[in-house]
């Protein structure tokens, strides 16, 4: 004697649901895996330029801001520009190069006197960072 069903059970939603959560685990993995580009530092406002700067490896970045009186921060700590030169040396030692990262408020005398600190301690790449136009 064959037995027969009564109800049709329909399995394409089990199909549904692995296909679900391969996404969803493909969603997760994309997020961890990704590369956050934080640049952690001194939020300065640079000036616009249609060229960009090529990724750079061993950069040091120097931030200058505008205002009445402008600062200089490297390594996310206020300095002066006699306080540099020492840091630029040991920056120098381990093959670092220099981006300037100068808020478009900045004197252009204190940029251009940081690049020249930079240069004068022997650091043969010096850069400075500008933002793209948007």
């Amino acid at each position: 004697m064959k037995l027969s069903r009564t109800k049709e059970y329909n399995f394409g939603w089990l199909v549904f649901l692995a296909l679900v959560d391969v996404a969803f685990l493909l969603v997760i993995f994309l997020l961890l895996s990704s590369n956050f580009i934080l640049q952690p530092g001194i939020s300065v406002s640079m000036p616009f330029s249609r060229f960009t700067l090529g990724p750079q490896i061993n950069q040091q970045i120097i931030s200058i801001t505008g205002g009445a009186v402008p600062a200089i921060y490297f390594r996310e700590q206020k300095i002066t520009l006699d306080q540099l030169g020492p840091l630029l040396d040991a920056a120098k030692r381990e093959g670092y190069s220099i981006i300037v990262k100068a808020d478009r408020l900045a004197p252009y005398e204190t940029v251009i006197e940081v690049t020249n600190a930079a240069l004068e301690h022997g650091i043969t790449s010096v850069a400075l960072a500008t933002s793209s136009p948007r």
